[in-house]
């Protein structure tokens, strides 16, 4: 594995511009690492850095603005949300011309995402923390479609860990800050009513959290089918609506 190279004290040259030490190994997997550049360090990364993908994606993508979603606006992310990658322009302008209103919020996905859960109680599966941010007006939009009614459908996973991890008692407070909620059965949730989402990876928290909105058999259902018509799953592939 490469990780295994990156000991601490280890140091990696990376073109004639960058360099990384390992300051320390933590005990998650992940490396502190210290970096030496000239210049700016964010134009640095452009030049030399490469879109972070699931490791279930051998090959370079030849237009890496495939693996971004058409809102997007923050750095920061190390994996897209994926089932936002299914909306174009085009779709969301229909959407809003049915009266669907759209709240947009931030959540820098980890690369933990990915880990699968190894324990035998998920319970002691520790998750990555990751960076959120919602303003005044997403919350106020949501707050007021939940107090009308209607229905909170998230887009995506990141958007329901995020929601969760703002809510308190089922009213969405905005603010930034980390979270590193687990949601898994059985899970009473504060805001979502229905859900989008892509075809998750086995034994992954991603799967763990649809499981819980719509419940396993339902999940393992859908699955099936999904196998069944030769649907495609994970970053590029299909979506299901959880309602």
């Amino acid at each position: 594995k490469p990780g295994r190279l990156a000991k601490e004290g280890a140091e990696f040259i990376i073109g004639n511009e960058l360099s990384a030490q390992i300051i320390k190994v933590i005990e998650d997997g992940n490396r502190l690492v210290r970096f030496k550049y000239n210049g700016l360090f964010e134009n640095v990364l452009e030049r030399l850095g490469e879109v972070p993908l699931p490791p279930y994606i051998k090959k370079k993508l030849s237009d890496t603005n495939r693996y971004q979603t058409i809102y997007s606006r923050v750095d920061g992310s190390a994996a897209a949300p994926t089932a936002g990658l299914h909306f174009t322009d085009e779709l969301l302008n229909k959407i809003r011309a049915m009266g669907v209103k759209t709240a947009f919020l931030t959540l820098h996905v980890g690369l933990g995402t990915f880990r699968q859960v190894k324990t035998k109680d998920i319970q002691h599966h520790k998750m990555h923390s990751e960076y959120y941010c919602i303003d005044k007006e997403s919350a106020q939009m949501i707050n007021e479609t939940k107090a009308s009614g209607n229905s909170v459908i998230a887009v995506g996973t990141t958007s329901v860990r995020t929601l969760d991890s703002v809510a308190k008692d089922g009213v969405v407070q905005a603010g930034s800050g980390r979270t590193d909620i687990f949601i898994y059965p059985p899970y009473k949730f504060q805001i979502i009513d229905k859900l989008i989402t892509n075809f998750h990876l086995p034994e992954s928290t991603l799967l763990m959290l649809v499981s819980a909105l719509a419940g396993r058999e339902n999940i393992l259902s859908a699955y099936e089918t999904a196998i069944k018509e030769q649907y495609r799953f994970f970053s590029f592939g299909d979506a299901m609506f959880i309602y």
